[in-house]
């Protein structure tokens, strides 16, 4: 494994517009106004939140992850308003074939500005040069379009599709491999 991160402090990122950063408890009320959204888990396994218990567990899960070493999940704080107007992170890290998987979640209003191809560099950025990872990995549900499309604007490739791969919200949904390789970064 060539790791150099070790997991020890959770890192903070900037983009030109954005602070990537831990989730702390001042987060509950955006993290659930998100996770409450019809629309943003359109095509996530779980239903919408219904309570800020909801979001504290969320929050608990990301910390549960970064302390397994298994993952890490930044708020995306919108560095004017200072609000969290979505996430972005990486789980299923796999150090023996140093492989990492990205997901990433937006408010509505935001969407179709740019912003999770700005964040998902930035991310893509520490996987390859700080974590040292070999390929990053996405799965992507084929209906959305809207997450393909960033896929392919930051050069990911499809490797295929899984079918009927998880059970969620009472059916069998397919799944989109899509991968980058360090050495096409």
């Amino acid at each position: 494994m060539n790791s150099e991160f070790a997991f020890i402090n959770f890192p903070r990122l900037k983009t030109e517009r954005f602070t990537l950063r831990k989730a702390e408890e001042k987060d509950q009320h955006d993290i659930f106004e998100l996770y409450s959204n019809e629309s943003v888990i359109k095509y996530m396994p779980f239903t919408p939140f219904i309570s800020v218990e909801d979001a504290i567990n969320e929050m608990s899960w990301y910390q549960k992850i970064f302390k397994e070493q298994s993952g890490l999940r930044w708020m995306i704080e919108d560095s004017e308003s200072k609000k969290v107007i979505g996430t972005c992170g990486f789980l299923n890290y796999e150090k023996m074939h140093n492989r990492i998987e990205i997901g990433y979640d937006l408010t509505p209003h935001f969407w179709g500005k740019g912003i999770m191809t700005e964040v998902v560099k930035c991310i893509m950025d520490f996987g390859f040069l700080t974590m040292k990872v070999n390929k990053i990995e996405a799965k992507v549900e084929p209906e959305n379009e809207a997450s393909i499309r960033l896929m392919y604007k930051l050069g990911f490739h499809k490797e295929g599709v899984l079918r009927q791969h998880e059970f969620e919200k009472g059916k069998y949904v397919d799944l989109a491999i899509f991968s980058k390789l360090k050495s096409e970064y």
